[in-house]
């Protein structure tokens, strides 16, 4: 592992070199033996191997990178020897790692019992742990109470509906954690690798925490038995309330004292806990058979009877108690279905035991839940005085009037019992006694021991579960404050941070919290984490996604959302209020997670139904026909990397926003085997600019020897169905007249080819221009100078100021200069600071002002449907539209009438509408005398030539701009002048402005004459956009 990289705030969840193209250099490798024998030759072909599929940081084996498909594909370099030159697989460096191990159990190499981490079996790991979380304090002191209550027909039903909840969610968790390896942090990872960070990172603090405060809940509980016994004997310390925190944060400073210890430490207390279990449990069925004396008769319990176990069949509900309410006092118990999977960091095969263990749990847990219940039913009754003296002669009295028929026919009396008059309840029967099984059993401290090691045995899981699921979360760096407690400790990196912190909040709460409040709180948050289990194991399997394979086949996705339903029907029934505090809770920790944007990819089922949903939407639109009312621009930006014109990637961005496509584009010119690996390399870290800079696009880019080949390429293949650009985006060649034929002739061959697909197309302009390329190099440079500096500093870069946003630095970026011919650094600097400026223009609120449309042409509408878009947004929503018209002299009100009643059915606002009479008046000469002087180097002037001089100059510059051409286009050619003219007088001080684009007509008009008008039209005004609709309504006033 990196050891630079130990102690900084690194997520390890994710591989950082994903952002960087791998790197297959080094200094010298040999030919692996295996792959020479395996081909009889030298290959740089690799053989299967699991070490090229681990992830960084593997802690069983080191993650090699296979040779790239260049490597395989290009032209192979031969050694001086004659062979050729292979690679051996190269080591990955485990960049990203934080320096610790990443529990990565894919292989599973042999545990060293002298130096290795402990590593538990299904058994002790699952198994065990399962079985003592879910054997709770309710099989000794409440279970007797639930039978009396729903009978046991009805008892049943609740123990039955119990393990049906609890072994689909198993089913689920088990598909899950058979797809694939699974590290530490139990139902938080199972989650969060399935639902993605937002559902897991919500459920997982929870989670955690809930395990936190049930070790209170089960202290408390082991407490107030304790009390009890002090009680009996005269021996409290203080008072009941004051002893039990006493002996609460006794027992959980012990507890906490066998959890740092280690997890052999803390197995083996289970065990302990486990045999004191078992015994009491068989002590109960020992008991039943031991015949029943007197005072024991007197206290409802007559050994096994046909004729009890039959009146107990029958629910009983007395005062407010119904199924549910009994169902829910029930259902907690059978939520310690976790305890194994908490731990999935230190099990040997996880995938393995988790199923296994946790299904065994279940069953072997509800058959014993099961059979005490009906063995207490078979042998107790439901009402007891515990007096002897209600003992009767067998047949003295008449029975079947009396409420307690069997007790009556047993001997004893008890329908006093049933007498509302009674000046005290009985104390005795299932009703009533909540140490039946005490009564019961065979030796009652035995019963008094299986409930304090139920209690301890509980709370020891928990108390490691919660800091294990916690540690986990923090690992992933989710919630970045947190990430304090990612840090183990010892062989088997223990979260002894995490231990405290659990400690802490259960002290907390044995000391102040309200435990009869909190504890349907607790449950309905182990019921989410359930609900969720079953949700992504359903949500995996809808997707279809084809990663999704789990090894374990026993699971249905409908049982699974059935599963899901369930948990959240008892999470209301348990309680209501509760279950709403839950889902606010993790519907808050949901949008706190979106919000930050967690930066981890584990392929979740999210992203799979995301895909699966884009997919099906797509096809869906495609087989419908485009409405004019349902057209929007989508736009395909020419702006190269994402950072080189931002002012052109912006305005293209307010015209989608999120509600329409819009594909940034670059082309790399040059030879493909030349251009390909810079392309790949910048294609990941452009599109997480646009991610990190909120622009809601894409980014595609193609390789092509010729720049217009490129757009035509993208042209013509951008976007899916009916998904795709129907906007080209461009920004205006300001350096056409020095940057060649060549480079004119691409670029408005771009714009002709854009008509020719019938694109709309927009054209930016800005004075101070828009390509801000050799700023970003330099800012790039600087900052990687910067990194190097860092580097090398003995105290890892801490130095005060080191690369500070200053001015030095701002000032040193902005006088780095275009070219060799620039200007002095000063005026260089200006010059950036404008484009600068300039650039992040269309990033800020616009001031008020006005959108100056001159709408000169009917294109469609698209001149003026986009402006009127730009005013929807909240940047530009200070900004009004005005309206400028070409109008015959004459009739200039008629047609303002007229295009005022035409905005009106498009139901358009303008602030103004002003008709333009006098366009056909020719403009002023000193205007014509900069035309002239813009188009002369281009002119071929062969009117002053002889024929053959022309002849000749025609077919040496093709390109250039005959007299024959000049007299054919005077007149459009003065319109651009004009209009220049009129622009400069009415819109000069507007926030942008829209013309309409005007168009030259293929193999007529010449690419230097093309690009003459539109300079001339746009030069010396604020932005300005050149619109062209494909000549198709885009507008309609038809409802």
């Amino acid at each position: 592992m990196d050891k630079s990289n130990r102690g900084e705030h690194v997520n390890a969840a994710y591989d950082m070199t994903l952002d960087e193209p791998p790197n297959y250099e080094e200094p010298h490798r040999t030919v692996r033996a295996s792959v020479v024998s395996a081909f009889g030759h030298d290959t740089l072909d690799r053989v299967p191997n699991i070490d090229f599929y681990r992830n960084a940081g593997s802690v069983s084996g080191h993650r090699q990178v296979r040779p790239s498909l260049q490597e395989l594909h290009d032209v192979f370099q031969m050694k001086q020897n004659g062979g050729i030159s292979v690679p051996d697989t190269v080591q990955d460096d485990s960049e990203g790692s934080d320096g610790t191990p990443c529990e990565d159990l894919e292989s599973n190499p042999p545990i060293d019992p002298n130096g290795g981490g402990v590593k538990f079996g299904w058994i002790r790991g699952v198994l065990v742990r399962c079985m003592l979380n879910i054997w709770g304090v309710m099989l000794f002191i409440r279970l007797s109470w639930i039978f009396g209550q729903a009978g046991w027909g009805l008892g049943i039903v609740v123990i039955a509906l119990s393990c049906v909840v609890t072994s689909i969610t198993a089913l689920s968790m088990s598909a899950i954690c058979t797809n694939g390896v699974v590290r530490g942090g139990g139902a938080y990872y199972l989650i969060s690798r399935s639902l993605g960070p937002e559902f897991g990172g919500s459920i997982g603090l929870i989670f955690a925490f809930a395990n936190a405060v049930a070790v209170a809940m089960y202290v408390v509980g082991f407490a107030e038995t304790v009390v009890e016994i002090l009680k009996e004997n005269n021996a409290l310390m203080v008072d009941p309330l004051n002893d039990i925190r006493i002996i609460g944060c006794i027992t959980v400073v012990l507890l906490l004292g066998i959890s740092v210890a280690g997890m052999e430490w803390e197995a083996k207390a289970q065990i302990l806990l486990l045999v004191i279990l078992l015994v009491a449990i068989v002590n109960v069925f020992v008991g039943t058979f031991i015949p029943a004396t007197g005072t024991k008769k007197s206290q409802g319990f007559f050994n096994y009877d046909s004729k009890i176990f039959m009146e107990n069949f029958a629910p009983d509900f007395r005062g407010s108690e119904s199924f549910f309410t009994v169902f829910s006092i029930f259902f907690p118990a059978a939520t310690g279905i976790l305890a194994g999977a908490n731990i999935s960091g230190d099990l040997k095969d996880a995938q393995a035991a988790i199923p296994k263990g946790t299904i065994l749990a279940i069953v072997i847990t509800g058959v014993t839940y099961l059979a005490v219940a009906l063995v207490v039913a078979a042998t107790v009754v439901r009402d007891a005085t515990g007096d002897l003296l209600d003992n009767i002669t067998a047949g003295s009295m008449e029975c079947s009037g009396t409420g307690a028929v069997a007790a009556c026919e047993l001997g004893f009396n008890f329908t006093s019992c049933l007498d509302p008059n009674r000046p005290e309840p009985c104390k005795y029967g299932l009703m009533n006694n909540f140490q039946v099984m005490t009564m019961v059993s065979g030796f009652g401290p035995l019963i008094i021991a299986g409930t304090f090691s139920a209690t301890l045995s509980s709370a020891l899981a928990s108390l490691v579960s919660a800091p294990k699921v916690f540690q986990a979360l923090c690992k992933d760096n989710i919630y970045k404050a947190l990430h304090f407690f990612a840090k183990g400790h010892g062989k088997n990196n223990e979260p002894i941070r995490g231990y405290i912190l659990a400690f802490i909040i259960s002290v907390a709460f044995i000391l102040i919290g309200n435990l009869n409040t909190i504890a349907p709180i607790i449950s309905n948050f182990f019921l989410a984490s359930y609900a969720l289990i079953n949700f992504s194991c359903f949500h995996a399997s809808w997707a279809k996604s084809p990663g999704w394979r789990p090894a374990y086949k026993y699971y249905n996705m409908w049982l699974s959302l059935l599963g899901a339903i369930l948990c959240c029907a008892v999470m209301f029934v348990i309680n209501w209020w509760a279950a709403l505090l839950t889902y606010g809770i993790e519907i808050l920790l949901y949008i706190y997670v979106t919000v930050k944007k967690p930066d981890v990819n584990w392929g979740s089922s999210t992203q799979a139904v995301t895909f699966v949903s884009a997919v099906s939407n797509a096809l869906s639109l495609s087989g419908v026909d485009d409405h004019v009312k349902n057209f929007r621009p989508q736009i395909l930006a020419l702006t190269a990397s994402v950072r080189t014109r931002p002012a052109l990637l912006d305005l293209a961005h307010s015209f989608s926003k999120t509600f329409g496509l819009c594909v940034a584009c670059e082309v790399f010119v040059g030879p493909r085997s030349e251009a390909l690996e810079e392309m790949n390399a910048n294609m990941e870290k452009n599109q997480m600019y646009l991610r990190k800079a909120k622009r809601k696009a894409f980014y595609t880019a193609v390789v092509c020897e010729d720049f217009r080949d490129g757009a035509v390429a993208l042209l013509q293949a951008s976007g899916l169905g009916r998904m795709k650009p129907n906007t080209l985006m461009m920004g205006f060649k300001t350096n056409w007249r020095t940057a060649g034929a060549e480079a004119v002739q691409n670029y408005v061959g771009v714009l002709h080819d854009a008509f020719d697909f019938e694109y709309g197309t927009v054209v930016l302009r800005m004075n101070e221009g828009l390509d801000v390329a050799h700023i970003v190099e330099a800012e790039d440079e600087m900052l990687k100078a910067a990194k190097e500096a860092n580097e090398e500093m003995p105290n890892g870069g801490k130095a005060k100021g080191l690369f500070r946003k200053s001015r030095n630095s701002s000032q040193q970026v902005l006088t780095t200069r275009v070219s060799v011919c620039a200007p002095p650094p000063a005026q260089v600097a200006r010059m950036n600071e404008k484009l600068v400026e300039a650039s992040n223009l269309f990033k800020k609120k616009q001031p008020k002002g006005t959108i100056d449309v001159w709408w000169l042409f009917d294109d469609g509408g698209l001149a003026l449907l986009l402006p009127y878009i730009l005013t929807t947004r909240k940047k530009w929503k200070d900004s009004k539209l005005r309206i400028f018209i070409a109008g015959q002299p004459g009739r200039s009100e008629q047609d303002k009438q007229e295009m005022t009643s035409l905005l009106q059915k498009f139901r358009i606002k303008c602030s103004d509408i002003t008709v333009i009479d006098d366009l056909h008046i020719s403009p002023r000469s000193e205007s014509l005398k900069k035309l002239d002087d813009m188009i002369a180097p281009f002119r071929l002037l062969e009117n002053s030539k002889d024929s053959a001089q022309a002849n000749a100059l025609r077919k040496q510059f093709p390109w250039k701009i005959t007299d024959e051409e000049l007299s054919t286009f005077e007149e459009k050619t003065n319109l651009q002048v004009r209009l220049n003219e009129l622009l400069q007088e009415h819109s000069k001080a507007a926030n942008l402005i829209i013309v309409s684009m005007p168009i030259a007509r293929k193999e007529s008009v010449s690419d230097f004459l093309y690009m003459a008008w539109l300079d001339s039209l746009t030069k010396d005004l604020p932005p300005t956009l050149l619109i062209r609709g494909n000549q198709k309504s885009v507008l309609t006033f038809y409802s």
